[in-house]
Parts: C-alpha cells; sequence; structure tokens
C-alpha cells in the first residue's frame, strides 16, 4: 500500500489567525466610531472613539520600547589587565 504523506503547514492557521484579527478589528472600529470629547492640559479635543484607542495604544508600545531600549544594560568591554 503506498501512503501519502501530507504535510500540512502553519500556512492555514496564520491565515485563520488573520482573518480572526481582520474580524475582531473590524467589530471594533464599527462600535467605536462615535465622537468623544478628550480633555488635556487645557485643551478640548472630539475625536472618534477608535483613535483614542489607537492613539492610547500607539503611545503605550512607544514607551514600553523607550523603556526597554533606556533599560537595557550594555556589555561592559573587558581589557586586559582589568579583572
Amino acid at each position: 500500500m503506498n501512503f501519502v504523506k501530507m504535510e500540512v503547514g502553519m500556512k492555514p492557521i496564520k491565515m485563520i489567525g488573520i482573518v480572526m484579527l481582520v474580524v475582531a478589528l473590524g467589530i471594533v472600529i464599527i462600535q467605536n466610531r462615535a465622537p468623544v470629547q478628550t480633555h488635556f492640559l487645557l485643551i478640548t479635543i472630539e475625536m472618534p472613539h477608535i483613535l483614542l484607542l489607537l492613539l492610547t495604544a500607539g503611545a503605550g508600545f512607544t514607551l514600553g520600547v523607550v523603556v526597554v531600549l533606556w533599560g537595557t544594560p550594555r556589555p561592559k568591554i573587558w581589557r586586559r589587565g582589568q579583572e
């Protein structure tokens, strides 16, 4: 008997994951279209709720990257005679 070896790669799983993320993002965008007022210092800004969510997430991501980059110790350079 000849058995055909079928190799299933990660492509179908990745595609399902991507489709699920796109659908979830679409739902979030549809549900958060209403305008909200945001107060920052002395300024009041009216923007869609989804924009506020994206700006907040982007600011958090940027702050996280900065903390990791500034908090990472640099390797010491050892020279002859130092111990």
